[in-house]
């Protein structure tokens, strides 16, 4: 059987932002990222929060290279989880990702860019609302921009193409059951 592409009369880069209390945020972001490496697409994921604990992507993603770059930023999650590093450090962190975020979609290099858990980081006051509003107004034409994390403020689901929102109805952790490798980290 002979494959079928579907190519867009007008191309447009995307602003998706992927948002919610319930898991898969960052999994929908890495499900594009494994599609658009099956497209030879150009992929740079940047974790905003995570790196405390060790997750499969650290170790998945570098096998879809040269088509997907990762970098994880972050100290983990600001505040919870007993993660012991202070506000600073986090915002500090934060800060080099917006350096490294504007140094990515300004190069032309890549056809998305994942900003994983910058709405989160927003709502934390570890990254500010100018610095993301820059990010989307300095994407190139036909670069697609995904902002994953908890909280999107609304400024930036009023600029966004596509919002998802990723509803928690039910939790294996809300039963004392928990986390498990290859499904929640």
């Amino acid at each position: 059987m002979e494959k079928t592409y579907l190519e867009p009369k007008e191309k447009k880069g995307l602003l998706v932002v992927l948002t919610g209390d319930g898991k898969g945020k960052t999994t929908s972001a890495l499900g594009m990222a494994l599609r658009a490496a099956g497209h030879g697409m150009k992929v740079c994921m940047i974790q905003f929060m995570k790196g405390d604990i060790h997750s499969g992507e650290l170790d998945s993603l570098p096998r879809l290279a040269p088509e997907v770059e990762f970098h994880v930023m972050g100290k983990g999650f600001c505040g919870i989880m007993g993660n012991p590093y202070k506000f600073p450090e986090h915002r500090e962190d934060a800060q080099k990702a917006i350096g490294l975020s504007k140094e990515k979609i300004a190069s032309g290099s890549y056809d998305i860019v994942i900003l994983d858990e910058i709405n989160n980081s927003l709502m934390l006051h570890l990254v500010d609302l100018p610095q993301v509003l820059e990010l989307i107004d300095s994407k190139p034409p036909l670069m697609h921009l995904v902002l994953t994390g908890r909280d999107a403020h609304p400024e930036i689901i009023k600029r966004a193409h596509t919002v998802s929102e990723v509803r928690e109805i039910k939790h294996a952790m809300g039963q004392g059951i928990e986390p498990q490798k290859g499904i929640d980290y």
